[in-house]
């Protein structure tokens, strides 16, 4: 676990390191990127009753996936792992933080991560998939960027026929959301660990269509330009939220609209959270966290 003096190192070091294949216009120096990517190759081999593979969802575009699953479903011994191996289970589409390529501006990512939806219906998918899976119980979780992915994912997924896949919930992990207006949080907070200002600012240009600011609808949910989503069908909604993110006000705000126009949404606030906590295993309330995600998914099955 990590404690708040190493988190502030870490930070520093983030910070530092960060900096440096980023360019003032919005775009990344990548050889510099790749020597600063700590790159883990998927495990194939059971390890904690779990194995990982890679999946190529479209080489055109090079979409990919890192599928995770019980050993039992790729032929193991289901009676030492999981007595319940033959139950149907559902499926969490997990959206990964961490800024997001400027190579490829909004929507891209959205779209990217939508088209893994539509993997998940098609043959392919059902040829290397466990037999026991159940797309009637997909969840969209996602941590910072991922977050932000998570919920616009969902707002296109509502548009459209997957089934027989149906969206049961989302888990939004200090969702990356923004706007041109400073919140107190974001100017109280001297020197927050993990993100700062600039940095937030220099994602969001980054990713953002040229000409348009932090009140685009991609960052600014419920801002001056965003549509009206009232009517548009939205699972149960759980927000992860840190009192030490200079984020949690966006979050908040987030959260306070969607109650606002009839959607459901469960928070669970970490006081001493900084941004992206879960992923630094911060000490317990990481632990905790995981916790209180298992619930909300434990909840959505009954």
């Amino acid at each position: 676990m990590t404690s708040m003096w190493a988190l502030r190192i870490l930070s520093r070091f983030l910070a530092m390191v960060g900096t440096i294949p980023r360019r003032k216009d919005g775009t990344v120096h990548r050889k510099l990127a790749d020597l600063f990517e700590w790159v883990i190759s998927a495990n194939p081999q059971r390890a904690d009753g779990v194995v990982a593979f890679d999946v190529v969802v479209d080489a055109e575009t090079g979409i990919w996936v890192r599928v995770f699953v019980p050993a039992q479903g790729m032929g193991g011994d289901s009676s030492e792992l999981n007595p319940k191996a033959d139950e149907m289970m559902p499926v969490i589409v997990y959206y990964h933080g961490g800024g997001r390529a400027p190579e490829h501006k909004c929507p891209t990512a959205y779209n990217d991560c939508y088209a893994v939806l539509e993997w998940l219906n098609s043959e392919k998918a059902e040829a290397i998939l466990p037999a026991n899976v159940d797309l009637s119980r997909v969840y969209l979780a996602g941590d910072s960027a991922g977050g932000n992915i998570a919920h616009h994912v969902a707002i296109l997924a509502a548009g459209k026929d997957l089934s027989p896949l149906t969206l049961r919930g989302l888990v939004l992990i200090q969702p990356f959301f923004g706007g041109e207006e400073r919140t107190a949080a974001e100017l109280q907070m001297k020197d927050p660990l993990i993100v700062s200002l600039e940095l937030l600012d220099w994602y969001w240009k980054a990713y953002l269509p040229p000409d348009s600011n932090r009140d685009h609808p991609a960052s600014n949910v419920f801002g001056p330009y965003s549509r009206d989503i009232s009517n548009v069908a939205i699972p149960p909604v759980l927000v992860i939220v840190g009192g030490l993110d200079p984020l949690q006000e966006w979050q908040m705000k987030y959260v306070k609209e969607m109650v606002t126009i009839g959607k459901k949404v469960e928070v669970c606030f970490f006081e001493d959270g900084v941004h992206m906590f879960g992923q630094l295993k911060q000490i317990e309330i990481a632990e905790q966290m995981l916790i209180d995600i298992a619930s909300f998914l434990e909840n959505r099955e009954e």
